[in-house]
């Protein structure tokens, strides 16, 4: 298992890739976020994206799912308290092909939890053409190991 100790400033981390479908698109909309351009192909295609785009919440759940095959399932995760930022900066299409990577910013013992630590990320998203679709940064808590604990160690 990844701990906090895993995660020191400067570390990044390749999440593998996904390939987005039409009827994931769909979907997803249909389910959260039933906007007409991205439910409805034919308004879609009247819109300001010209075609079918994923919500970006549905590309922001693609690069959670990538974070946790990549790294996250096989950690002390603790969960998040939250984002700082987060951009969509492209929209994304169906048959797009996404790849995402993570660079740990920040990391620091919690002061109310000496059993936690906090790791401040930055999370990228790209599409084929290798443009950033997406970019969140925001903070995870981990599990510190206890013989860091133990020792006083705080990285």
């Amino acid at each position: 298992m990844l701990g906090w100790e895993d995660f020191p400033p400067g570390r990044v981390i390749d999440c593998g890739s996904t390939t987005v479908s039409r009827e994931a698109i769909l979907d997803f909309a249909r389910q959260f976020d039933p906007q007409p351009f991205h439910v409805d192909e034919a308004a879609a295609g009247h819109s300001l994206f010209g075609g079918l785009v994923a919500s970006g919440w549905h590309t922001c759940a693609m690069a959670m799912r990538l974070m946790c095959d990549a790294y996250l399932l096989r950690t002390t995760s603790q969960g998040s308290p939250g984002l700082d930022e987060l951009r969509w900066l492209k929209p994304v299409r169906p048959g797009d092909v996404l790849r995402l990577r993570m660079t740990v910013l920040d990391a620091r013992p919690m002061r109310s939890k000496p059993d936690l630590g906090l790791v401040q990320s930055h999370w990228e998203l790209f599409n084929q053409d290798d443009a950033a679709v997406l970019s969140m940064k925001g903070w995870a808590m981990f599990r510190r190991r206890a013989h860091a604990m133990a020792q006083g160690q705080t990285r």
